[in-house]
């Protein structure tokens, strides 16, 4: 087998972050559950992006079930709009929560659900729009924004590959009632696992916070709501009353700590991660590969890499070229292409072909990422480029 010497992410945990944990570790007695460390990430992260309330989770695809839980729990039942290049967690969230998903294709120059679409979509029945951000690209449009705001339909921005990226000048993910975080290893920063939740909201906001620790009413940050189920249940303990059938998504100190040594990083590496970016699209070729993208506010930690036409042929010979010289790569971007292919779906009825979201399956086969991270030099992407000219 070839040397991989390409990673899709390299480096993302550094000396210093592993040397504050030992540190933290050698205590006498440190606390590692859910704490006071988490407190200050959440409390740091909220004024980083700009918003009222943030609230961390044990992972990304947590943050998607518990928004999607309290979206549920506020709005009733109902559709959730949804695009189907995404990742499986935010589909099966909508489905787990009751809520019935609504496919619309997306907009090829941003790979986010198409706003024309989403629009032409919302009925009676609309709960929310559920937008991912792709690869750190800007998936908001000002008239998304306008038409949802005029109609009354939440947005929930999917922001888990796109920190740091913006629209019109504001960070994405400061726009929706809510929007969820993943810090997995491979984005742009890491708690190893991780999550998040952002919103403005104060009444989500106290929902989530009991729905994140089983449903407890003891979580809840609002007075008058504790009192009122100690008043509607006296034949139970205060602390142990479970408002809401839920589960333990809480995080741990230790995840805290690395989320608040690494979001020291995160401006200055997103800017590395759009210079190479900008880098990449001008040695690859025009002719073969996708070059107009929506790059404005975009924060890409991955090179995006989609066929201009479909070829099969020159598809498998991408592939066999990018193994040769080893590097790593995911054909169909995030969550492995169209999730309407995917098997998980394959019992729901009354659901579009695949074949119908024309966009997103042609990214389903032709297209791919290659890992981009703040230590690649200028002449490493120019050696990607000129592998990927040998196909022209």
């Amino acid at each position: 087998m070839t040397k991989l010497i390409w990673p899709l992410m390299h480096n993302n945990i550094v000396r210093s972050d592993l040397d504050k944990m030992i540190e933290y570790l050698h205590q006498d007695d440190p606390k590692l559950t859910h704490g006071p460390l988490v407190k200050n990430f959440e409390e740091e992260w909220s004024n980083w992006l700009g918003v009222k309330h943030s609230l961390m989770l044990n992972s990304g695809s947590s943050a998607n079930d518990l928004t999607m839980m309290a979206i549920r729990e506020l709005k009733g039942p109902g559709e959730v709009i949804v695009p189907p290049l995404t990742w499986v967690s935010d589909i099966s969230a909508v489905i787990r929560s009751g809520l019935e998903p609504v496919f619309v294709d997306i907009d090829p120059k941003s790979l986010a659900i198409s706003t024309e679409k989403v629009l032409a979509a919302v009925t009676p029945k609309t709960r929310a729009v559920f937008l991912t951000h792709i690869l750190g690209f800007n998936g908001l449009t000002d008239r998304l924004l306008d038409g949802l705001r005029s109609k009354g339909i939440p947005l929930v921005e999917d922001v888990c590959e796109s920190h740091g990226a913006t629209h019109n000048g504001k960070k994405v993910g400061s726009f929706g009632l809510a929007s969820n975080f993943s810090f997995y290893y491979a984005h742009h920063m890491t708690t190893i696992e991780g999550g998040m939740i952002s919103t403005d909201d104060d009444e989500l906001y106290d929902v989530l916070r009991m729905m994140r620790s089983h449903g407890m009413v003891r979580e809840s940050i609002n007075q008058e709501t504790k009192d009122k189920f100690t008043r509607q249940y006296p034949d139970l303990n205060p602390d142990f009353i479970f408002a809401y059938a839920s589960h333990n998504m809480r995080s741990t100190e230790l995840n805290g700590l690395l989320g608040l040594e690494q979001l020291k990083r995160l401006d200055r590496n997103n800017l590395v991660r759009t210079r190479n970016f900008d880098k990449f699209l001008t040695v690859i070729n025009s002719e073969i590969f996708q070059t107009e993208f929506k790059v404005e506010g975009s924060s890409n930690y991955a090179f995006t890499l989609v066929l201009k036409k479909a070829d099969i042929k020159l598809r498998d010979n991408v592939e066999k070229c990018l193994r040769e010289a080893g590097i790593e790569f995911r054909r169909g971007l995030s969550g492995g292409g169209n999730q309407l292919r995917q098997p998980y779906l394959s019992q729901k009825k009354d659901l579009p072909e695949p074949e119908s979201m024309t966009v997103t399956d042609h990214i389903h086969h032709y297209a791919w990422y290659i890992g981009n991270y703040p230590e690649l030099e200028e002449h490493q992407i120019e050696w990607l480029g000129s592998v990927l000219s040998k196909l022209g």
